[in-house]
Parts: C-alpha cells; structure tokens; sequence
C-alpha cells in the first residue's frame, strides 16, 4: 500500500489576539475532526532579538539585555504553550514548532522553504496605510515573497 506524505500548512504566530485567531480559524477549516487532515502542521515563531526592543539603550547595559533575554525567552514559551493548548483543544496532535530569533517576515518565509511549505497562514493585524508603510506589514511581505499560496486571515471586526 502505498503512503502519501501529508503537505505542510505553515503559519506565523506572534503574541497577538489576531494571531491566535487565525490559529484558530485554520485549525477549525484545515484540521476538522474526525477527518484526517492532508496538511501537517508546522507553527512557527520568530521571537525579536533583544537589540530590536530595546535599541542602543541596552548596548552599554548587559543587565538591561539579559533580563530582556530571559523576557523574550518567557514570552515566546507562553506563546508555544498556548498554541499547542488550541491544537491540544482540536485534537490535533501532529504539530511543530519551530521558535527562531529575527525579524518575523524572514523567519516566515525562511520556514516555508526550509518545510517545502504548500501554503503559509498568517494573521492580519488590519493596519491602515499609513501604518501598514510605518510599521510593515508581515502579511504583505509574506504574500509577496513567500514560495506557496499565502491566506491572510482577518479577525472579524467587533460590532457595537
């Protein structure tokens, strides 16, 4: 009987509520139960190194770095631990995790190669323009320069 190796979804994770929820919305489209999925997951992180947070303020500070270090460290840990609870919750077990250090729109891409990637989720924070050229944009950079299909997915707006 012949195998089929399983494709590999990617998606980026940082520590924000419209990260999680594109975790969520793609274990719940991607990954339904009982169905065996024909993706493997691979979640990945790119933890900021300390220079980016804290500038040339920490350079003449190694204490200043190293208690920034160790927050990073934490950070990035409860990050993983709350992604594989979600997994953990859907039942998907099948799950890595891949935590490197650098700028998230490398890391991301970086991953899709290194996995052979099929398709890269990312979250959309919703920036307008200006802060989208202010600040970037990670799923932008990602839907132009990662080598598969790319799905951004958005966070519902909150009604009032």
């Amino acid at each position: 009987m012949e195998t089929k190796e399983r494709r590999v979804l990617v998606i980026g994770l940082d520590d924000s509520s419209h990260s999680f929820y594109a975790l969520e919305w793609t274990l719940d489209h991607f990954f339904v139960a009982p169905i065996t999925s024909p993706f493997k997951l691979v979640i990945v992180h790119a933890r900021p190194t300390s220079s980016s947070v804290l500038g040339f303020a920490g350079a003449g500070f190694p204490d200043i770095v190293t208690l920034a270090e160790a927050d990073l460290k934490k950070t990035a840990a409860r990050i993983v631990d709350k992604a594989k609870a979600m997994c953990n919750a859907k039942s998907v077990d099948d799950v890595k995790v891949d935590v490197s250090e650098g700028d998230p729109r490398n890391i991301i891409c970086d991953a899709v190669e290194k996995h052979h990637a099929s398709i890269l989720v990312v979250g959309s924070h919703g920036y307008g323009t200006l802060k989208r050229v202010v600040l970037g944009s990670v799923s932008d950079y990602c839907a132009h320069h990662a080598h598969c299909s790319v799905l951004i997915v958005k966070k519902p707006k909150a009604k009032h």
